[in-house]
């Protein structure tokens, strides 16, 4: 059985996604925003890491207090849309390693081509979260968890800003053990294979290309 996927209502990820959305927003401040919504995005994702007990020396009193408990994190973005969340999400996770798979859509059959994988060498040994500013057909996602997964790592988690129904409901049909952290879960997947009304090309927006 598949998890249930955690669609994030919070007020500031909503207010951040419809200025995405806004088809006059800038290069600059495009990208800033998909950084912004990967910080908060993280912050909910790792409300499960573990924490251990620690005694500090406070200026006052000695106290008794916790801190994360050395789990080892691995962050994979999706190339190259992926990338623009990297840096958002090493605001609250320095230590974490980064892996890259890259992946491009046929445009004529909407399927996903690999064309570039390279994962830290202790993969299966971390947590992982796969990072997609976009879950659209759930092709890449489907195809970059698998990949993950054929390397060891048991630990997976994805991110993305947005969703359609029919990219969600695939990747947990194909990986119903991966936890799904969604900004906001649209309409419908056009003719084309677009976020209906999402937010158009995710990697074109961030890196100012067409």
């Amino acid at each position: 059985m598949s998890k249930q996927p955690m669609i994030m209502n919070h007020p500031l990820v909503q207010h951040k996604i419809s200025l995405m959305r806004n088809k006059h927003t800038g290069t600059k401040e495009f990208k800033e925003l998909v950084s912004e919504l990967a910080t908060l995005l993280c912050y909910e994702a790792t409300r499960d890491l573990p924490l251990e007990e620690i005694e500090i020396e406070t200026p006052v009193a000695i106290a008794k207090t916790k801190v994360l408990a050395g789990r080892k994190l691995a962050l994979v973005p999706i190339l190259r849309a992926g990338l623009g969340m990297v840096d958002g999400m090493l605001t609250l996770l320095p230590a974490a390693k980064v892996g890259h798979i890259g992946m491009y859509r046929n445009e004529e059959t909407l399927e996903p081509v690999e064309y570039y994988c390279k994962l830290p060498e202790d993969i299966a040994e971390r947590d992982v979260i796969v990072l997609d500013p976009m879950l659209a057909t759930g092709g890449s996602a489907c195809d970059a968890i698998t990949q993950i997964k054929k390397r060891g790592a048991r630990t997976i988690k994805f991110i993305c800003i947005i969703a359609a129904p029919e990219g969600l409901a695939k990747l947990q049909a194909q990986h119903p053990d991966v936890d799904i952290y969604v900004g906001s879960l649209d309409e419908k997947l056009n003719e084309n294979g677009y976020i209906v009304p999402g937010l158009g090309d995710a990697g074109d927006r961030i890196f100012g290309t067409k």
